[in-house]
């Protein structure tokens, strides 16, 4: 039996940011990634076998062994890109209903990959446009990024992006790329206003094809994966930015 697929509804590096507010959302095919980042695509290729040795994700609640990961900190002000001292991942219940109020350590990122030039282009791509869509003041202010390397594999017949469902994450903007995905079906992207009836559904196949939201105003899942072929599995870069602090500062005091 085929499978049903919608194509993603790409948009120009120069709509990006009105898209956002217009829409709550934004997607773009891989070679507009690079030219709104400003770097090179095959600089972002690059990066890709790092996802070949995540460390499981130790923290599923549903008893999964289907998700591996790296999760970093790092806030943005301007041009200037720090990483900060590595910390739990932490949301709360209202945003994650399963995972919600647990103190997540997960392994960093490998210092090769935040050292690499194209990481820095990228993070101050996305703070520019949490400036441009979400800011009120002027000037430069600082954003707070998290970011989330995810490995979900088919071992076990099935693997879920989402185990939470449909969800927001309680930041300003959620970046989703694509960063790969082999010998699966599924995976298909869906994105609905938390407000209204709109809503959109399409399947990311492209690798470094990316979907920016405002979290606010959108909810978003990605449907389970199954393999198609022994070995099957989709790899995700997903970026959130927020003002103000990291989520769960004053939970965790830091």
């Amino acid at each position: 039996m085929s499978q049903i697929t919608f194509s993603p509804p790409f948009v120009r590096p120069s709509q990006v940011s009105e898209q956002l507010r217009s829409a709550g959302y934004a997607v773009l095919a891989p070679a507009d990634v690079a030219a709104w980042a400003g770097c090179d695509l095959q600089a972002l290729m690059a990066l890709n076998a790092d996802w070949s040795g995540l460390p499981p994700d130790e923290f599923l609640k549903d008893g999964g062994r289907y998700r591996r990961r790296r999760h970093s900190c790092f806030v943005v002000t301007g041009e200037d890109v720090q990483q900060v001292p590595h910390r739990p991942h932490w949301q709360p219940v209202e945003y994650n209903a399963l995972h919600g109020g647990m103190q997540r350590l997960f392994a960093p990122m490998q210092d090769a990959t935040v050292a690499a030039p194209v990481w820095n282009q990228l993070l101050r791509a996305l703070a520019g446009v949490s400036g441009e869509v979400f800011a009120h003041a002027a000037g430069a202010e600082p954003w707070y990024l998290e970011a989330h390397q995810f490995r979900i594999d088919t071992r076990d017949g099935i693997g879920r992006p989402t185990p939470e469902g449909a969800h927001r994450d309680g930041v300003d903007l959620v970046a989703v790329f694509l960063v790969g995905r082999h010998a699966v079906k599924g995976g298909e992207t869906r994105v609905f206003e938390a407000d209204g009836p709109s809503g959109v559904r399409f399947t990311l196949t492209e690798p470094w094809s990316l979907l920016l939201l405002d979290d606010a105003r959108m909810i978003h899942e990605t449907t389970p994966i199954q393999p198609v072929a022994e070995g099957g599995y989709r790899d995700t870069l997903v970026v959130t930015c927020r003002r103000g602090n990291f989520q769960g500062a004053d939970v965790l005091g830091a």
